[in-house]
């Protein structure tokens, strides 16, 4: 269980990937191997130079081979893995190099689309090759000229891969080993990202030609109802429609439906990339300003504005007749259209609550 939150401002802390985990606990289980070393911590370089000393559950062999564990320690982000053990098991090989196994709670490949073959374990390329690094510099120390056979584990990861998007990635059977420079970056939301991005990936790749990002389960319920879309080709990017939009750039696909609540779609449609109220808010006087170039009059543009909340406007706007919540689509409509490719058909659908839609534009 995490601390509770401090009292007083401070620095957020930095954690360690899961990569850097893997990395560790590999090398300490092969240095036992090939040199009887054993120690309650290991010292790693991540990708650009800096070396970080972790610390080490265990460290121990059998006749076949050896294993080593540390708790994943994500620093404040809020990281699922954040306080799981995460061990690897290593055993030698005579083929040199090194073949990488889905032990417990890591998960397996089933889909195209993403970086790793099908049938591959869920452990990313920057993770592998850190691990590759650091057994061959072993190896060499060592004169060993034969390879390795790594399999790495994640307690209870089955269960905690249920709360990511690697289910309908078509990761099976637990977590991905990921990280790309070693160190979690608080509230960098950096793994969520990269599921959006893998999410794209694998419906275009499963020939999807009609994607629905949706910023949460009631607005992912209203494109079932409404498109019959399967799970694949439904986004969850929850905040983060910049991850969708500037990804689509790279992976066009020939339809995007955009899909979330009143004020976050009026968040995109004033232009934010990120719709958590850490990073943007909703403007008001700019929706009283929609209202009134739909119609609203000046009394019901001054009830806008002192408004509470967002929805408090739209339910002002819907009881005068005013079509604020299409007005507000058409706005983060033209502003999507100003990120994507050309080609893309793109739409915008915002919803109530109640998964009820109060607003869309360019829907034909």
């Amino acid at each position: 269980m995490r601390e509770e939150t401090r009292e007083q401002p401070a620095p957020l802390r930095s954690g360690l990937t899961t990569g850097s985990c893997a990395t560790a606990t590999s090398l300490a289980a092969a240095r036992l191997l090939l040199t009887g070393q054993t120690s309650d911590a290991v010292q790693i370089t991540l990708p650009k130079g800096k070396q970080v000393q972790m610390r080490l559950e265990f460290c121990r062999r059998d006749a076949e081979r050896a294993e080593a564990g540390t708790l994943k320690d994500a620093g404040d982000d809020p990281d699922v893995t954040h306080g799981a053990l995460l061990y690897s098991q290593v055993r030698l090989i005579e083929q040199p190099g090194v073949r990488f196994v889905a032990g417990e709670g890591v998960g397996t490949v089933t889909r195209p689309g993403l970086v790793l073959a099908v049938g591959e374990p869920a452990i990313n390329p920057v993770p592998r090759r850190m691990i590759g690094e650091h057994l061959q510099q072993l190896a060499e120390a060592c004169a060993y000229a034969g390879g390795f056979e790594v399999t790495v584990n994640v307690q209870d990861g089955a269960a905690l891969a249920l709360k990511t998007m690697n289910p309908r990635l078509g990761i099976l059977g637990g977590l991905s080993i990921l990280g790309t420079s070693g160190i979690v970056r608080p509230f960098s939301c950096a793994a969520y990202i990269a599921s959006i991005h893998q999410g794209i990936d694998v419906a275009h790749s499963n020939g999807c030609t009609h994607i629905a990002a949706c910023t949460g389960n009631a607005s992912e319920d209203t494109m079932r109802r409404i498109y019959g879309l399967p799970e694949m080709a439904l986004i969850e990017m929850g905040d983060f429609v910049g991850a969708v939009l500037k990804h689509v750039r790279k992976v066009p696909v020939a339809r995007l439906t955009l899909c979330g609540g009143f004020g976050k779609i009026s968040k995109l449609a004033a232009g934010h990339m990120d719709l958590h109220s850490r990073h943007s808010s909703i403007d008001l006087p700019q929706l009283a300003g929609w209202a009134a170039d739909v119609g609203a009059p000046a009394a019901l543009q001054d009830a806008i504005v002192a408004a509470n909340t967002s929805q408090q406007a739209l339910a002002l706007a819907h009881a005068a007749d005013v079509a604020l919540g299409d007005a507000v689509c058409a706005h983060a409509l033209a502003f999507a259209r100003s990120v994507v490719p050309a080609q893309v058909q793109v739409e915008v659908f915002a919803i109530d609550r109640q998964g009820g839609v109060v607003g869309t534009a360019g829907v034909q």
